[in-house]
Formats: structure tokens, sequence, C-alpha cells
């Protein structure tokens, strides 16, 4: 079938590809490809993974499926605090360990998808990711980059040294008796990982949500509603910004800076996203997590920390089974009810941000690739992020009630967002996000 595929690694996309020219739909590719994101990312995602989950259908009903994390029964001891350097940005510290597990459900919302939308087997959509994880997966420059930064979690353990210790290679062996579990098995398989979870688990449900609505340049945009908190800020900035009357670099981070509120600091969070549109008009959009990783490696993967994501999720005690809140929002730009921009991102806190201003342009005329490319911009209060490559000129003319903080280049701090689009024209266009290593694919 046609379409196109976006996401966060070369190998997660073409894994994707492949399910479309195969004949699989939109929710075909991006099961396939969440898989392979697990073999290929697994600082980011994997079995032990929440997310949040858009599908359009073909027939134009479009379904938000929450598979975030929920919170487990009872807890036990102190979460271990890990420091890590992000170079320009500074450290952070991580609360990881045992008691950082929530209980996920990211193959159980790949299960429902399947089972509501999906046209191939189950089996088929992880025997992909099975043959990746058989012969590893190279280290290029941006996945260099993000391992040794979180060496202090993924070398935590002999187990997670066996997987990253090699400079060169990702050596992923070890996660293929858990994929053939889940391949056999399904979402079940989950609680091998996971057997003090084992009850959470059994009562854990995927939900179905109403996306937040909103028309912004002749588009219906639909995102995601609480439990995330990214789809409203997203909704606010482009609310903002076509309000208007002349775009200045002030206005657009006045925008920003309004949608966040008062401050919008988090760390370096990993999250990953797949975006996929196929020809017959459907469309799919994953967000999915493991907060920054736990350090914990179960079957050859990684558990999740986000009863440590504390930027994110806050202090307050809350109850067993409740939805952790999350800033991860795919997005669906509709243009007469037909996917115009199927797009999400990585970021922590400044994702929804990152979102907005790639919808801002792509709904504006620019192509996706340059959108994307584009400089970004992240407010923290009166502190005002400036990715390199904003002109002088403009930088200039901001007030001085800003305390701008230019960076050098790209950076993975100002996000990275996955996005497909439909051109007014009918043809397909994919884009990853260069300052994370992502790729796109179009199936011709």
């Amino acid at each position: 079938m046609k379409g196109a595929i976006a996401a966060g690694h070369p190998l997660t996309a073409e894994t994707g590809a492949a399910v479309l020219e195969s004949g699989g739909n939109a929710v075909d590719a991006c099961i396939a490809a969440a898989f392979a994101a697990a073999v290929a990312e697994g600082p980011l995602t994997g079995p032990a993974g929440g997310g949040f989950l858009l599908v359009h259908s073909a027939e134009g009903e479009t379904t938000l499926l929450d598979c975030f994390f929920a919170v487990p029964a009872r807890r036990t001891e102190e979460m271990e605090e890990v420091v890590i350097d992000f170079d320009d940005a500074g450290t952070q510290t991580f609360h990881v360990g045992e008691a950082s597990v929530a209980v996920p459900g990211l193959v159980a919302g790949l299960a429902e998808a399947h089972r509501r939308f999906g046209s191939l087997p189950w089996a088929s959509l992880v025997e992909p990711a099975i043959a990746l994880a058989e012969g590893g997966v190279e280290r290029d420059a941006p996945r260099d980059f993000l391992h040794r930064i979180l060496s202090g979690i993924l070398l935590r353990t002999e187990e997670g040294a066996r997987v990253y210790g090699d400079p060169s290679r990702v050596v992923t062996k070890e996660i293929v008796p858990t994929l053939e579990r889940i391949r056999d098995a399904g979402a079940s398989a989950v609680a091998d990982l996971l057997p003090e979870l084992a009850d959470d688990l059994a009562a854990y449900r995927v939900l179905e949500c109403t996306p937040l609505r909103a028309r912004v340049l002749e588009h219906e945009l639909l995102t995601t509603p609480t439990p995330s908190k990214g789809g409203s800020i997203v909704l606010d900035v482009l609310a903002a910004l076509a309000a208007l009357q002349q775009w200045t670099l002030d206005g657009e981070a006045s925008a920003v800076g309004s949608a966040y509120g008062r401050s919008a600091a988090g760390g370096l969070t990993g999250t990953t996203h797949i975006s996929v549109v196929d020809g017959a008009g459907a469309a799919a959009s994953l967000s999915s997590t493991l907060g920054s990783g736990s350090g914990v490696f179960r079957g050859g993967t990684q558990l999740n920390n986000m009863l440590g994501e504390l930027d994110v999720i806050g202090s307050e005690e809350r109850s067993p089974g409740s939805r952790l809140p999350s800033m991860m929002t795919p997005t669906l730009a509709l243009d007469a009810g037909e996917p115009r921009l199927v797009v999400g991102s990585a970021g922590s806190v400044r994702l929804a941000g990152a979102i907005a201003q790639v919808v801002w342009r792509v709904l504006r005329g620019s192509p996706v690739a340059l959108a994307i490319e584009a400089p970004r911009l992240h407010v923290d209060g009166s502190r005002l992020h400036l990715e390199g490559g904003w002109a002088d000129e403009e930088v200039s003319a901001l007030p001085p009630s800003w305390d701008v903080v230019r960076w050098d280049g790209r950076n993975l701090f100002f996000g990275g967002v996955s996005a497909v689009e439909r051109r007014p024209d009918g043809m397909l266009a994919a884009a990853g996000d260069p300052r994370r290593g992502g790729a796109g694919v179009v199936v011709a």
C-alpha cells in the first residue's frame, strides 16, 4: 500500500515502510515500527513502556487510545538517584531503580489497536523486530550521544552493560525471547518481565478518550486530552499564533510562554514518536516512552521509571490504578476530513511547543522536512531558549524583558519531531528530526 512513515530511527521507519509495501495499513505499520523501536531505540521505548495512540480510520473516524502508565497497588523501597550530565543543558537528577517502575500499557495498547484496526496477523508485525534484534543495531552519531549522556542509567547494572556496553553496537539478542513471547502470547507476556506487578497488569485497561479539537488555519486539529498536559498547550500555542496580526519572534515566544504558564522546566527524558499515513486515508500517531529508563533490565529490555519522573508527574500521592500525567501528545491535522499532517514529538515538557511550532509552519505552507529543521524556541518563565539558526536581527528586536539563552546549532533539548504530510496536491512526504537521528520514508 502507498503511504508514508516517520520515526525516531531509520530502522524503525524502514520496518514500518516494509509493512506498508507488503499491503499493511497505517496501524499495521505503526505496530511493527513500535516493536522495531523497542530494539533500535531501547533507551526510549519498549515492552515496559507506555504511550498514546491516535488513529484516524479510512472511514473518517478518529480514536485516541490511552495506553499510558498506571500507578501500581504498592510501592516498596526508596528510588535511587543518578545524576546525568547533558552538556550544554547542565545536569539533571533522575530517580531510578525498581521502586520507580510504573504499570506499563504500551503492548496492551498496540494489541487493542491491532484488534480494532489491524489487517495483518499480529505475529507478522512482531517478527521484523525479532529479526532486527538477532543482529543488533549499529550506533550512529545521534545514538552515540544519547547513550553517552544516559550511560549512568544504561550501564548501571551488568544486564544493561551487556546491551549498551559496546561503544560501536547495541547488542540486542537478549530481547529476542521477550519479543517471541509477545508474538505468541500478546500483551499478557509483559507480566513475565514484571511478575511483581502481575495483578496490576491484569487489572490494567486501555482507555478510549475523546480527542481535543480546535480549528486552526482552516484545518481541524485533534490532539491528546487529560492525562496528557501537552494537547491543550499545543492548541493554546496555535490559537495565540493565529491571533497575531504580524509574526515576530517576540510574538511566537509570547505564544509559547503563555501556553505553558509560569514554569516549563524539565529534563531530557526519553520519548519517541511514530507517524504514519496510508494510501487509503488512514493515519496513526504513536508517542511512547520509558521515562528516562529505570536502569533495571529484564529480558533484554529496560523497565520504565515513570514513578521517578517528578518534573512531569509531580510528587503528590496518587491512587492505585490511576493514570500518571504526561506531556506526550500525538496530533493530527485534518483538511476536509482527510489527514493533512500526522505529527508528534519527544522532548519532555518541551515537546508540546515543538509540535505546535512544526504544525504552524506546515499549515502555513512549509514542507514538513523544512518545518522540522527550522530553529525552535522554548520558554521557561522569562527565560527564552533560542536554538541556533534564528536571525540576529530577529533576536536583536526582542524586548529586554526576555532573558535570552542562545544555543549553538540544533539540539535534542528542543524535541524530536516525527511527521508525515499529505500535501495539497496529494503527494506524501515524511521527515524525522535530525536533532535525534529520525527518518522518514515514503512508499510510492
